[in-house]
Formats: structure tokens, C-alpha cells, sequence
């Protein structure tokens, strides 16, 4: 995760805190492993999700709803992998 500054990856931690226990589980799974392997496009691409209403996020993650945006939807893959 090289060309991320510390402060902004806690900004985005703590922005990853949602109101939906369900959801919450599966971000605390994919910081734990998958969130330290991401370029920093996948990061921008992943803040970006962040800005979803929990509802719809979660919708996405269980595979109720897609995106179309590529880079978001290859994000999405590895929340659904979890």
C-alpha cells in the first residue's frame, strides 16, 4: 500500500465502521487480510464504496445488487469472497 499516507488508511478504518453488524463483520475480515494487499487504486476505488448508504452497501456485498463500475465491482468481489 505503498503512496498512502498512515493517517488517510486510519480515516478510511474508521469511515469502514458501519451501522449494520452484518456488514461490519465482513469489513473487519477484509481489513484484516485482503485491505493490506490493495494498490492505491483499489484503495480509491474501495473509498468510494464508502460514500454508499449502509443499506445498499450491504445489498452489494451479499450480491443483491451490482455496480457498474469495474474497479468498485472488483472490490466487491473480495468483500463477497469473505
Amino acid at each position: 500500500m505503498t503512496g498512502y499516507d498512515p493517517i488517510e488508511l486510519k480515516r478510511i478504518r474508521w469511515r469502514s465502521r458501519r451501522g449494520l453488524l452484518e456488514l461490519d463483520l465482513v469489513l473487519e475480515k477484509f481489513f484484516a487480510g485482503p485491505f493490506e494487499r490493495l494498490t492505491p487504486a483499489e484503495i480509491d476505488a474501495y473509498r468510494s464504496l464508502l460514500d454508499l448508504p449502509d443499506t445498499d452497501f450491504l445489498d452489494i456485498v451479499n450480491g443483491k445488487a451490482d455496480l457498474e463500475d469495474p474497479e468498485q465491482m472488483a472490490i466487491v468481489a473480495i468483500l463477497r469472497s469473505l
